[in-house]
């Protein structure tokens, strides 16, 4: 949130909200109220979160009017947008707020589901904490209910506590018809047309990763502690196995093998068989 152009002192103190909504990389955030901001009650705890809060303040509802040098005033700046940023998180779980919201989510301004079978459902922005510089905002899908990253790498470097993690979820339960009909469409993995067998798949998978990690372990003269199904060392049962494979190549070769008589032939197990 740190990016933004260069304004003239009269563009962002006399229409700063204005200026911070129409801003490139701010089309997640909507207009706060100035009735909302002007509510100390709205704003407790605040104070101790930001730096140089009350001209923060002062800033964003237009009646900054400090004299200062070009160093101080950026850092008003970024401790304004950080302030609204916080405020916002509050704002957009009031009934004011989701309206605005939900005028926002209608148009798509937040991009639409990148999965295929949920057909551009639009998506809204969430965060995974509410402690801010945490973790990036991102987008929850409320058809296919996963969570995506943002496109754009101005909206990917926004703040998810300026959300928060309970807005989303809030937005469906005041507007229940927003609720989308999950989509029953799934991928299905096919080769020539016949579904892959998916279970059968991921064993093969975890089997041989695992058959691989154990001969990394092995090489390296580490114990995996990795137990079987009656609890026996899986390291002792790769040993057993490969010395069982030994002795019977072993065995093979010590049998007492008919030698090759006429038209006979020797086949494994030393049984024999007669070529016409």
């Amino acid at each position: 949130m740190d990016d933004f152009a260069s304004e003239s002192d009269s563009d962002y103190t006399s229409y700063w909200r204005d200026w911070f909504i129409s801003s490139r990389g701010n089309e997640y955030f909507c207009e706060i109220d100035e009735d909302y901001l002007t509510d100390r009650f709205n704003l407790t705890g605040l104070n101790t979160e930001v730096q140089y809060y009350q001209y923060a303040l002062d800033l964003i509802t237009d009646v900054f009017d400090l004299d200062c040098d070009d160093d101080m005033r950026e850092t008003i700046e970024k401790s304004a947008r950080h302030l609204y940023g916080l405020i916002h998180a509050r704002y957009v779980v009031t009934t004011r707020g989701l309206a605005k919201m939900l005028d926002k989510y209608k148009k798509a301004d937040f991009g639409k589901c990148p999965r295929v079978f949920c057909h551009s459902h639009p998506l809204l922005p969430m965060g995974q904490t509410d402690v801010p510089n945490q973790k990036p905002v991102k987008l929850y899908c409320a058809r296919c209910e996963d969570v995506y990253n943002p496109k754009s790498s101005r909206h990917a470097a926004i703040d998810g506590a300026y959300f928060g993690t309970s807005f989303h979820n809030i937005m469906f339960q005041v507007y229940p018809a927003l609720v989308p009909p999950k989509s029953a469409e799934r991928y299905i993995p096919r080769v020539y047309g016949f579904r892959v067998h998916a279970p059968a798949a991921l064993i093969r998978w975890q089997n041989s990763k695992r058959t691989d990690m154990l001969r990394r372990l092995r090489k390296m003269e580490v114990e995996s502690g990795f137990k079987g199904e009656n609890g026996e060392d899986l390291e002792d049962l790769d040993d057993e196995e490969e010395d069982d494979d030994d002795d019977e190549a072993a065995g093979l070769l010590d049998e007492d093998v008919p030698l090759d008589h006429d038209n006979d032939v020797v086949i494994a197990g030393g049984g024999q068989t007669n070529v016409s």
